[in-house]
């Protein structure tokens, strides 16, 4: 859910242009369905009095066996009478299926889990593949209309700025994924030495140097390694936490290093204080404060640092979760606590902000469907908790179950549910969160836990140092559509200007004096990528759906 916005092109897309004469259905007209096709009422079950078939293709998720036979499935289908024929699709593959499917001109039902971006929903729904869905919703949504009502900027956020609606979406609004960049430090280390918790940039510095020379895993040896990260996982990257102590750096969330302040769209990482960052990072490489395998390494090589089996040797890792550096099994992942947002040397404390914490395109109806308002309803009842909590956790009274009446959830109100048992994987229960679901702040803020579990532990340190120094809501940047000639446009400027400031974050940390020598060249060669248009764009399609007429 957490990389469902980012701008998804590939060439196939100028396939679409030959779709031209496919039928365009107006936004507030819902679709024709087949004579003799019977739809209840909006929330009615089940959908259709005869059972009817969905062609879906579906964009699997590891650790589900097999939607066929899935346990959700059997369920699903006989609450709305309506059958899944399916076509299942690798996660590796899911791209490239997608594109080829739509260049093919031969479409399923619905395509779910794909998460199909904003440029490839206008585009397409420009085209008539992809139907728009505000006539269905208005006549007969439910699940769509009730999130609509409960999830403030939903509804703006998955709709063109041609007015459509072309995609039903993923809603999670866990606290801790909406400020998900984080900092983790093994706290027996710091209680061994005396140390208190850092607070600043300076303080993080001495408490780094304090675990390299100070031996406080006691083992007599020089080999404790101060501050790791990583090339793969959630927010594991090392600029990721540290270098918002000198400028927002917003990550992985398809708007990388982009800010925005009185509606204009601007980047971080040729500024002044990005420079700044850059000789902190240096600083502490320097020192050998983090180790060199930060750049180089995976998520996988990285849990070998945390959980290295004779004795501790890892302070400080950057991450969204400790259990992507140690195993939850394990007896050190609950050890590491969060570290609050530094102040930097110019003052700024801040936490990069997701508050459209939206999968977008995560159901899409094609012009293939028979019986368009059928599937369409399909998707509107997976927006429902009923159906989510069935296609996240598995089976009611097995996986999970709805909460006592004297239980707390883990925000501290009356509990709304709790679980039983997780299955291990792959099971065959649940959906593990596929296609549309709708997982409000109340609902997760209602998971009964035991003090100590992971859960209870991201949202009370999420709630306590994150959410305190959040950015404010209106320099946030929204969900972007682009049409095709800006996305093909964009495509490759986005990928030569990030793959070069990535590059360059790692050169800047690692070859000591980079900044006096080659900052200035750094600054020409993002001029040369033509890092103005790449702003221009962005500010092109920020301003055609949110400006202000």
């Amino acid at each position: 859910m957490r990389k469902a916005l980012t701008i998804q092109l590939t060439a196939v897309l100028a396939a679409a242009a030959v779709l031209n004469g496919c039928s365009k259905e107006s936004a507030d007209t819902p679709a024709a369905k087949p004579k003799g096709t019977e739809v209840s009422a909006a929330g009615q079950l089940p959908i259709t009095k005869e059972k009817t078939t969905l062609r879906i293709m579906v964009a699997a998720k590891n650790g589900v066996e097999d939607y066929k036979t899935n346990e959700f499935t059997k369920w699903l289908e006989e609450k709305t009478n309506v059958h899944i024929e399916w076509e299942i699709v690798q996660p590796k593959e899911a791209a490239e299926k997608l594109n080829l499917s739509l260049a093919s001109g031969t479409y399923p039902d619905v395509y779910m889990g794909f998460a199909i971006s904003p440029t490839k929903q206008m585009v397409y729904g420009s085209q008539g593949v992809f139907l728009p869905l505000n006539g269905m919703i208005d006549q007969y949504g439910s699940g769509a209309k009730w999130m609509f009502d409960n999830v403030e900027g939903v509804k703006a956020n998955i709709t063109a700025p041609d007015g459509k609606i072309y995609g039903l979406p993923q809603v999670d609004l866990n606290p801790h994924s909406l400020l998900p960049q984080r900092m983790w430090i093994y706290q027996p280390w710091l209680d061994k030495l005396g140390l208190k918790m850092p607070t600043t940039t300076d303080e993080f510095y001495q408490v780094l140097k304090a675990f390299k020379t100070q031996d406080p895993n006691g083992n007599g040896k020089p080999d404790e390694i101060p501050l790791a990260g990583a090339i793969t996982g959630w927010h594991m990257s090392i600029d990721n936490f540290l270098m918002n102590s000198f400028i927002l750096n917003d990550k992985e969330s398809g708007i990388d290093h982009l800010m925005l302040k009185d509606g204009k769209i601007d980047v971080a990482f040729n500024k002044p204080e990005w420079k700044e960052g850059l000789k902190y990072l240096n600083k502490l490489y320097s020192e050998g404060l983090i180790a060199p395998e930060t750049f180089t390494q995976d998520v996988n090589q990285m849990k070998q640092m945390g959980e290295n089996p004779e004795v501790p040797i890892l302070g400080a890792a950057a991450g969204g979760v400790p259990t992507d550096f140690t195993n939850i099994a394990g007896k050190r992942w609950n050890q590491y606590v969060a570290v609050p947002p530094l102040k930097g040397p110019n003052g700024l404390q801040i936490t990069p902000y997701k508050p459209y914490n939206l999968g977008q395109g995560q159901y899409v109806v094609t012009s293939a469907a028979k019986d368009p308002e059928v599937a369409f309803r399909l998707g509107d009842y997976l927006l429902t908790e009923e159906a989510t909590l069935r296609n996240v956790n598995g089976r009611q009274d097995v996986e999970w179950r709805f909460a006592k009446d004297d239980e707390k959830g883990v925000d501290g109100n009356k509990g709304i549910w709790a679980k039983i048992v997780v299955p291990p994987v792959p099971q065959n229960v649940h959906w593990g969160q596929t296609g549309p679901s709708i997982q409000t702040a109340k609902l997760r803020g209602g998971l009964v836990v035991k003090p100590g579990e992971l859960a209870d532990i991201l949202f009370k340190e999420t709630k306590t140092k994150y959410d305190p120094y959040k950015q404010p809501l209106d320099t946030v940047i929204p969900p972007l559509f682009f049409s095709e000639a800006q996305a093909s446009e964009l495509a490759d400027l986005q990928k030569s200007i990030y793959d070069y400031v990535k590059q360059s974050v790692a050169t800047f940390t690692i070859k000591n004096g980079a900044l006096n020598t080659e900052w200035d060249a750094y600054l020409k060669q993002l001029d040369n990528l033509n890092l103005k248009r790449f702003i221009q764009l962005n500010q092109e399609a920020y301003d055609a759906k949110y400006k202000k007429k």
